[in-house]
Protein backbone atom coordinates (compact mmCIF):
# COMPACT_ATOMS: atom_id res chain seq x y z
CA UNK A 1 0.00 0.00 0.00
CA UNK A 2 1.59 3.45 -1.15
CA UNK A 3 1.28 6.45 1.08
CA UNK A 4 0.64 9.62 -0.82
CA UNK A 5 3.02 11.99 0.07
CA UNK A 6 1.39 15.75 0.32
CA UNK A 7 2.70 18.54 -1.51
CA UNK A 8 5.02 20.58 0.07
CA UNK A 9 3.85 23.77 0.87
CA UNK A 10 5.93 26.65 -0.34
CA UNK A 11 7.52 29.15 2.21
CA UNK A 12 5.81 32.12 3.16
CA UNK A 13 7.81 34.97 1.40
CA UNK A 14 8.49 37.97 3.50
CA UNK A 15 7.55 41.15 2.90
CA UNK A 16 10.42 43.52 3.76
CA UNK A 17 8.96 47.30 3.95
CA UNK A 18 9.67 49.53 1.40
CA UNK A 19 12.67 51.93 1.38
CA UNK A 20 10.35 54.78 1.49
CA UNK A 21 8.10 53.66 4.67
CA UNK A 22 11.62 52.40 6.45
CA UNK A 23 12.79 56.61 6.22
CA UNK A 24 9.24 57.86 7.12
CA UNK A 25 9.87 55.90 10.16
CA UNK A 26 13.53 56.89 10.94
CA UNK A 27 12.57 60.93 10.38
CA UNK A 28 8.82 59.54 12.84
CA UNK A 29 11.32 58.53 15.85
CA UNK A 30 14.31 61.26 14.98
CA UNK A 31 11.57 64.12 15.26
CA UNK A 32 10.09 62.63 18.30
CA UNK A 33 13.00 62.44 19.56
CA UNK A 34 14.20 65.78 19.21
CA UNK A 35 10.60 66.97 20.88
CA UNK A 36 11.36 64.98 23.59
CA UNK A 37 15.11 66.86 23.89
CA UNK A 38 13.19 70.18 23.61
CA UNK A 39 11.07 69.22 26.15
CA UNK A 40 13.57 68.61 28.73
CA UNK A 41 15.62 71.72 27.96
CA UNK A 42 12.05 73.92 28.58
CA UNK A 43 11.67 71.88 31.58
CA UNK A 44 15.30 72.40 32.78
CA UNK A 45 15.31 75.83 32.14
CA UNK A 46 12.45 76.91 33.53
CA UNK A 47 13.04 75.80 37.03
CA UNK A 48 16.67 76.50 36.67
CA UNK A 49 16.26 79.85 36.00
CA UNK A 50 14.13 80.73 39.44
CA UNK A 51 16.76 79.51 41.12
CA UNK A 52 18.77 82.94 40.40
CA UNK A 53 16.70 85.02 42.47
CA UNK A 54 13.36 87.66 42.37
CA UNK A 55 13.50 89.37 39.73
CA UNK A 56 10.88 91.96 41.42
CA UNK A 57 13.73 93.28 43.46
CA UNK A 58 15.68 94.19 39.83
CA UNK A 59 12.56 95.52 39.01
CA UNK A 60 11.93 97.98 41.85
CA UNK A 61 13.81 100.36 43.58
CA UNK A 62 16.12 99.59 46.50
CA UNK A 63 13.38 101.69 48.55
CA UNK A 64 10.22 99.72 47.30
CA UNK A 65 8.26 98.96 50.05
CA UNK A 66 6.43 95.42 50.24
CA UNK A 67 3.02 96.36 49.83
CA UNK A 68 5.04 97.77 46.30
CA UNK A 69 6.81 94.36 46.01
CA UNK A 70 3.54 92.26 46.12
CA UNK A 71 1.63 94.44 43.82
CA UNK A 72 4.26 94.29 41.13
CA UNK A 73 4.47 89.99 42.16
CA UNK A 74 1.37 89.68 41.72
CA UNK A 75 1.21 91.85 38.32
CA UNK A 76 3.51 89.84 36.78
CA UNK A 77 1.78 86.26 37.84
CA UNK A 78 4.70 85.74 40.13
CA UNK A 79 2.94 84.92 42.99
CA UNK A 80 0.59 81.89 41.36
CA UNK A 81 1.74 78.41 42.58
CA UNK A 82 5.11 77.24 40.59
CA UNK A 83 3.34 74.10 38.87
CA UNK A 84 0.59 76.02 37.44
CA UNK A 85 3.18 79.04 35.87
CA UNK A 86 4.93 75.83 34.37
CA UNK A 87 1.81 74.40 33.01
CA UNK A 88 1.23 77.66 31.10
CA UNK A 89 4.57 77.91 29.77
CA UNK A 90 4.49 74.55 28.11
CA UNK A 91 1.25 75.36 26.96
CA UNK A 92 2.32 78.17 25.29
CA UNK A 93 5.43 76.41 23.61
CA UNK A 94 3.31 74.92 20.63
CA UNK A 95 1.89 78.42 20.08
CA UNK A 96 5.46 79.91 19.91
CA UNK A 97 3.86 81.94 23.20
CA UNK A 98 6.93 82.43 25.59
CA UNK A 99 5.04 84.83 27.33
CA UNK A 100 5.95 88.37 27.66
CA UNK A 101 9.53 89.96 29.17
CA UNK A 102 9.61 91.31 32.43
CA UNK A 103 12.07 94.12 31.36
CA UNK A 104 11.44 95.09 27.85
CA UNK A 105 7.42 95.10 28.59
CA UNK A 106 6.50 93.35 25.70
CA UNK A 107 6.05 89.85 24.04
CA UNK A 108 9.26 87.40 23.92
CA UNK A 109 8.52 86.54 20.47
CA UNK A 110 8.49 90.02 19.57
CA UNK A 111 11.84 90.67 21.29
CA UNK A 112 13.57 87.96 19.87
CA UNK A 113 12.55 88.76 16.29
CA UNK A 114 14.28 91.79 16.50
CA UNK A 115 17.24 90.11 17.62
CA UNK A 116 17.98 87.04 15.32
CA UNK A 117 18.96 88.52 12.60
CA UNK A 118 21.48 89.97 13.76
CA UNK A 119 23.26 86.62 15.12
CA UNK A 120 21.83 84.60 11.89
CA UNK A 121 24.34 86.71 10.10
CA UNK A 122 27.10 87.11 12.87
CA UNK A 123 26.88 83.14 12.65
CA UNK A 124 26.81 83.14 8.92
CA UNK A 125 29.58 85.52 8.69
CA UNK A 126 31.74 82.74 10.76
CA UNK A 127 30.67 79.64 9.24
CA UNK A 128 31.71 81.18 5.78
CA UNK A 129 34.91 82.16 7.40
CA UNK A 130 35.59 78.62 8.85
CA UNK A 131 34.75 76.55 5.64
CA UNK A 132 36.86 79.35 3.54
CA UNK A 133 39.94 78.91 5.87
CA UNK A 134 39.08 75.15 7.59
CA UNK A 135 38.59 73.05 4.15
CA UNK A 136 42.05 74.27 2.04
CA UNK A 137 44.23 74.16 5.37
CA UNK A 138 43.10 70.67 6.15
CA UNK A 139 43.65 69.60 2.59
CA UNK A 140 46.78 71.35 2.19
CA UNK A 141 48.53 69.98 5.71
CA UNK A 142 47.04 66.02 4.66
CA UNK A 143 48.58 66.19 1.39
CA UNK A 144 51.86 67.79 2.97
CA UNK A 145 52.17 65.05 5.73
CA UNK A 146 55.13 65.26 8.16
CA UNK A 147 56.25 68.68 6.35
CA UNK A 148 56.83 71.91 7.45
CA UNK A 149 53.37 73.12 5.50
CA UNK A 150 51.51 70.66 7.70
CA UNK A 151 53.51 71.19 11.16
CA UNK A 152 52.25 74.95 10.57
CA UNK A 153 48.75 74.05 9.87
CA UNK A 154 48.92 71.90 12.96
CA UNK A 155 50.77 74.63 15.14
CA UNK A 156 47.69 77.05 13.97
CA UNK A 157 45.08 74.80 14.87
CA UNK A 158 46.85 74.24 18.80
CA UNK A 159 46.51 77.81 18.82
CA UNK A 160 43.12 78.08 17.55
CA UNK A 161 41.90 75.37 20.30
CA UNK A 162 43.41 76.67 22.70
CA UNK A 163 42.84 80.51 22.77
CA UNK A 164 39.80 81.97 24.38
CA UNK A 165 37.57 83.96 22.12
CA UNK A 166 36.98 86.73 23.76
CA UNK A 167 41.11 86.78 24.06
CA UNK A 168 41.30 86.60 20.25
CA UNK A 169 38.48 89.47 20.55
CA UNK A 170 40.22 92.42 22.51
CA UNK A 171 43.86 91.47 20.21
CA UNK A 172 41.53 91.87 16.45
CA UNK A 173 40.15 95.03 17.93
CA UNK A 174 43.81 96.16 20.06
CA UNK A 175 45.31 95.75 16.28
CA UNK A 176 43.00 96.35 13.36
CA UNK A 177 41.15 98.98 15.09
CA UNK A 178 42.85 100.59 17.96
CA UNK A 179 46.65 100.33 16.07
CA UNK A 180 45.13 100.38 12.32
CA UNK A 181 42.31 102.15 12.25
CA UNK A 182 41.00 99.51 9.28
CA UNK A 183 37.89 97.90 11.26
CA UNK A 184 35.47 99.41 13.67
CA UNK A 185 36.15 98.00 16.85
CA UNK A 186 32.43 97.88 17.85
CA UNK A 187 28.95 98.14 16.55
CA UNK A 188 26.09 97.03 13.60
CA UNK A 189 25.09 97.83 10.20
CA UNK A 190 27.76 97.16 7.40
CA UNK A 191 30.26 94.89 6.27
CA UNK A 192 33.00 95.91 7.91
CA UNK A 193 31.66 95.88 11.67
CA UNK A 194 30.78 92.25 10.62
CA UNK A 195 34.75 91.30 10.08
CA UNK A 196 36.29 91.35 13.51
CA UNK A 197 33.41 89.34 14.85
CA UNK A 198 33.11 86.68 12.38
CA UNK A 199 36.69 86.11 13.06
CA UNK A 200 36.84 85.94 16.33
CA UNK A 201 33.72 83.43 16.65
CA UNK A 202 35.59 81.18 13.86
CA UNK A 203 39.12 80.97 15.16
CA UNK A 204 37.79 77.92 17.43
CA UNK A 205 35.94 76.50 14.58
CA UNK A 206 38.38 76.69 12.25
CA UNK A 207 40.36 74.66 14.07
CA UNK A 208 38.22 72.01 15.02
CA UNK A 209 37.34 71.48 11.24
CA UNK A 210 40.84 71.72 9.65
CA UNK A 211 41.98 69.36 12.33
CA UNK A 212 39.65 66.67 11.34
CA UNK A 213 39.36 67.29 7.82
CA UNK A 214 43.12 66.31 7.55
CA UNK A 215 43.10 63.29 10.19
CA UNK A 216 40.13 62.00 8.08
CA UNK A 217 41.96 62.40 4.58
CA UNK A 218 45.46 60.84 5.91
CA UNK A 219 43.34 57.57 6.13
CA UNK A 220 41.48 57.98 2.91
CA UNK A 221 44.64 58.52 0.83
CA UNK A 222 45.90 55.85 2.64
CA UNK A 223 43.34 53.48 1.23
CA UNK A 224 43.33 50.79 -1.75
CA UNK A 225 41.06 52.74 -3.92
CA UNK A 226 43.49 55.93 -3.91
CA UNK A 227 46.43 54.25 -4.72
CA UNK A 228 44.33 52.69 -7.96
CA UNK A 229 43.92 56.00 -8.78
CA UNK A 230 47.51 57.30 -9.03
CA UNK A 231 47.88 54.12 -10.43
CA UNK A 232 45.72 55.28 -13.42
CA UNK A 233 47.64 58.89 -13.79
CA UNK A 234 45.37 60.75 -11.32
CA UNK A 235 47.60 63.67 -10.01
CA UNK A 236 47.46 64.04 -6.10
CA UNK A 237 45.29 66.97 -6.53
CA UNK A 238 42.40 65.42 -8.37
CA UNK A 239 42.56 62.49 -6.93
CA UNK A 240 41.80 64.26 -3.72
CA UNK A 241 39.44 66.44 -4.97
CA UNK A 242 37.59 63.35 -6.74
CA UNK A 243 37.91 60.54 -4.75
CA UNK A 244 39.23 61.90 -1.38
CA UNK A 245 37.15 64.79 0.38
CA UNK A 246 34.05 62.71 -0.89
CA UNK A 247 35.45 59.60 1.51
CA UNK A 248 36.44 61.95 4.11
CA UNK A 249 33.30 63.87 4.14
CA UNK A 250 31.26 62.19 6.66
CA UNK A 251 33.01 63.16 9.99
CA UNK A 252 33.67 66.79 8.59
CA UNK A 253 29.97 66.92 7.85
CA UNK A 254 29.13 65.89 11.40
CA UNK A 255 31.24 68.53 12.93
CA UNK A 256 30.43 71.24 10.46
CA UNK A 257 26.97 70.70 11.83
CA UNK A 258 27.51 70.74 15.51
CA UNK A 259 29.88 74.09 14.81
CA UNK A 260 27.15 75.37 13.67
CA UNK A 261 24.97 75.49 16.74
CA UNK A 262 28.75 75.85 18.53
CA UNK A 263 28.66 79.54 16.20
CA UNK A 264 25.23 80.47 17.82
CA UNK A 265 26.43 79.46 21.69
CA UNK A 266 29.31 80.91 21.35
CA UNK A 267 28.24 84.06 20.06
CA UNK A 268 27.02 85.64 23.70
CA UNK A 269 30.81 86.58 24.29
CA UNK A 270 31.32 87.44 20.99
CA UNK A 271 28.71 89.59 21.26
CA UNK A 272 29.33 90.87 24.11
CA UNK A 273 33.33 91.94 22.99
CA UNK A 274 31.68 93.93 20.33
CA UNK A 275 28.33 95.07 21.23
CA UNK A 276 27.06 93.07 19.06
CA UNK A 277 22.88 93.67 18.96
CA UNK A 278 21.68 89.95 18.80
CA UNK A 279 20.37 87.25 20.76
CA UNK A 280 23.85 86.21 22.54
CA UNK A 281 23.91 89.41 24.19
CA UNK A 282 20.30 89.52 24.83
CA UNK A 283 20.85 86.42 27.14
CA UNK A 284 23.68 88.23 28.64
CA UNK A 285 21.00 90.98 29.66
CA UNK A 286 17.96 88.78 30.41
CA UNK A 287 20.55 86.94 32.75
CA UNK A 288 21.41 90.10 34.57
CA UNK A 289 17.68 91.41 34.70
CA UNK A 290 16.22 88.45 36.21
CA UNK A 291 13.91 88.02 33.23
CA UNK A 292 12.52 84.46 33.44
CA UNK A 293 10.07 84.70 30.00
CA UNK A 294 13.07 85.52 28.02
CA UNK A 295 15.91 83.68 29.50
CA UNK A 296 13.80 80.30 29.08
CA UNK A 297 13.59 81.31 25.68
CA UNK A 298 17.33 81.75 24.32
CA UNK A 299 17.81 78.95 25.86
CA UNK A 300 15.18 77.04 24.51
CA UNK A 301 16.65 78.44 20.65
CA UNK A 302 19.63 77.88 21.19
CA UNK A 303 18.45 74.03 22.29
CA UNK A 304 16.29 73.80 19.23
CA UNK A 305 19.06 75.11 16.81
CA UNK A 306 21.32 71.73 17.81
CA UNK A 307 18.31 69.79 17.44
CA UNK A 308 17.50 70.96 13.96
CA UNK A 309 20.99 71.06 12.74
CA UNK A 310 21.71 67.26 13.95
CA UNK A 311 18.55 66.07 11.96
CA UNK A 312 19.65 67.68 8.80
CA UNK A 313 22.87 66.50 8.88
CA UNK A 314 21.70 63.00 9.73
CA UNK A 315 19.30 62.81 6.88
CA UNK A 316 22.52 64.17 4.83
CA UNK A 317 24.19 61.51 5.40
CA UNK A 318 22.70 58.88 2.88
CA UNK A 319 23.18 61.54 0.14
CA UNK A 320 26.88 61.91 0.85
CA UNK A 321 27.41 58.25 0.93
CA UNK A 322 24.98 55.78 -0.59
CA UNK A 323 26.70 53.13 1.48
CA UNK A 324 25.43 54.50 5.00
CA UNK A 325 21.74 53.52 5.49
CA UNK A 326 20.07 55.04 8.48
CA UNK A 327 17.79 52.12 10.60
CA UNK A 328 15.57 52.72 13.36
Amino acid sequence: MSATLAPTPAPATVKRPGRSGHILRTLALRIGTALLVLLCTATVAFFLVRLSGDPVKVLLPPDATAQQEHVLRHSLGLDRPLLTQYLDYLWGLPRLDFGDSLFYNQPVRTVLADRIPATLLLAAGALVVTLVVALPAGTIAAMRRGRATDRSVMTGVLLGQSTPPFWVGILLVLVFAVGLHALPASGYGSFAHLVLPSVTLAVYSVAVVARLLRSSLVDVLASDHIRTARARGLGPVRTVLTHGLRNASLPVVTVVGLEVGSLLGGAILTEQVFSWPGVGRLTVEAISNRDFPLVQATILLFAATFVVVNLLVDLSYSLLDPRVRTRA
